[in-house]
């Protein structure tokens, strides 16, 4: 028989509804998989091996009655991010030691209530703040994929690096995730998975520990296009609990994969050639062309006069919501608390210890540009910009585009602790350059493997689409993915 976990997750639905193999069956390979893994990737910061057993045996008893949801027996990698009701929730920090919630977030409970099983919890950057998946409290993930002939250790991407390595490497048929500035596609992309970023508003975020509010969405990181397409239809959901979620159907996603995408206009927009773009990104973008072409789209060049402006209006105003968002963690109620001489001194001896490099220097500028006599200069500027770029976007699906096509990443998987990038936090910045739009218009954006550069490394592309038009990404994906084939790592670990 095959290898359990290499099933993709409408294999292993297939089988676990034939009654070929079991629930049961299906979380022990996984678990025996992450087990002799972990130690080598860091992946995973908690395993529920329990919980997860338990949650396997009540599907197979509803499996073995013909009942069952969407994701019966599934079993899934959960972002630290994520409440998970008495399970380890701590958004991979030392501020949240210990933090385990009496609630589980919108999402996840949807997860459950279709049959899903949780494995664990996935490591991440620390308050999903990074693009390499070094800020984590507990240590960086490591890449399953490798440049060949070099034993170097690569990062998967971030925030989202353990749910990319976990599914790139066969440790959950699929993760959730969740995305701010490119931190689904961006590890997706490096590890040759399938990364969905919906529309902001699909998916509810309660019980996800916030970033930045206003650009945080809940997505998913799979193998293939279609896995993609259930995970989200199950994710995605309205919440009472979450105003700024969307009451509007959550449409059928995986019947639209394989339907043609014959006249259809695909956007090329050409600020996305940028500076210093290597050969390697420019051939695969036009490869990319070239398959919406023989499927039968029509390409148009398009322009989005404002993308020069999103990624330094994007750390102005992600920063500006995290430093409003991680006041909270004070070590009164919960977390780390460090002894002080009074409580101005316990506020700033627990927040000092209990934050990393990263997230204080993001919470000092968004302070520093929320203060008084800099708030007009900077934050507010940077809300007008934003409504400029999202303007772009209008205009262009105005004129009859129907999606947008562009790289996702400026390059193949890099080295952990990576001179130039961990000298210059701009340049790490720079790794978001491609997907941050995408966030600031509150746009979906999906993130598809299309090819390996010359080290046999993988490099993605980038699928933009108009506000709850997933499908449309999901079809038009599915093509590219048709096209350029699946791309599985040379297992090392």
């Amino acid at each position: 028989m095959t290898d359990l976990t290499r099933l993709t997750i409408s294999q292993a639905r297939e089988k676990l509804r034939g009654k070929e193999i079991k629930a049961g069956e299906l979380t022990d390979a996984y678990l025996a998989a992450i087990d002799a893994a972990n130690p080598q990737l860091n992946a995973y910061v908690a395993v529920t091996h329990d919980k997860a057993r338990a949650m396997a045996a009540t599907s197979d008893e509803r499996l073995s009655k013909g009942e069952g949801g969407a994701l019966e027996g599934i079993p899934l990698g959960i972002k630290d991010l994520f409440a998970t009701e008495g399970v380890h929730t701590q958004a991979c920090s030392h501020v949240l030691d210990g933090f385990e919630p009496r609630y589980e977030s919108t999402v996840t409970s949807n997860l459950w209530a279709d049959g899903a099983v949780m494995l664990g919890k996935l490591n991440m950057d620390e308050f999903a703040m990074g693009s390499s998946n070094e800020t984590s409290y507990y240590g960086p993930v490591k890449n399953p994929w490798r440049a060949q002939g070099s034993n170097l250790d690569l990062v998967p991407g971030g925030s989202s690096g353990g749910s990319a390595s976990s599914v790139s490497a066969w440790l959950c048929a699929g993760a959730t995730a969740t995305d701010t500035g490119g931190s689904i596609r961006q590890p997706a992309a490096l590890t040759g998975t399938v990364g969905i970023k919906p529309t902001y508003g699909r998916c509810s975020r309660w019980g996800i520990v916030a970033f930045a509010s206003s650009l945080d969405q809940a997505g998913a990181i799979s193998r293939d296009v279609r896995d993609a397409a259930i995970l989200l239809k199950s994710m995605a959901s309205v919440d009472p609990k979450d105003t700024t979620s969307v009451d509007r159907p959550v449409p059928d996603y995986e019947a639209v994969l394989g339907q043609s995408i014959r006249g259809m206009k695909i956007g090329i927009p050409r600020e996305y050639r940028v500076d210093g773009m290597p050969d390697e990104i420019e051939t695969l973008w036009q490869k990319g062309i070239a398959w919406m072409r023989d499927a039968g789209a029509e390409i148009v060049d398009i322009s989005l006069p404002h993308t020069k402006y999103a990624l330094p209006a994007y750390y102005i105003v992600a920063p500006a919501e995290a430093s409003s968002n991680l006041a909270r963690y004070d070590g009164v109620r919960y977390g780390l608390r460090v002894p002080g001489k009074d409580i101005s001194d316990m506020y700033e001896k627990s927040r000092a210890e209990g934050f990393g490099r990263e997230v204080k220097r993001r919470i000092m500028i968004g302070t520093y540009v929320l203060s008084a006599g800099y708030y007009d200069a900077y934050y507010l500027k940077a809300q007008k910009v934003r409504t400029l770029i999202k303007r772009d976007f209008e205009e262009v699906f105005a004129a009859g585009v129907d999606a947008i096509l562009t790289p996702a990443t400026p390059s193949a998987a890099f080295g952990i602790a990576d001179q130039d990038m961990a000298a210059d936090p701009v340049k790490m910045y720079l790794n978001d350059i491609f997907t941050v739009t995408v966030n600031m218009a509150g746009l979906p954006g999906i993130a598809v493997p299309a090819g390996l550069d010359s080290k046999g490394l993988p490099l993605g592309l980038q699928l933009i689409g108009k506000p709850f038009d997933e499908e449309t990404l999901f079809r038009t994906g599915h093509v590219i993915e048709q096209a350029a084939g699946r791309f599985e790592p040379a297992k090392w670990w």
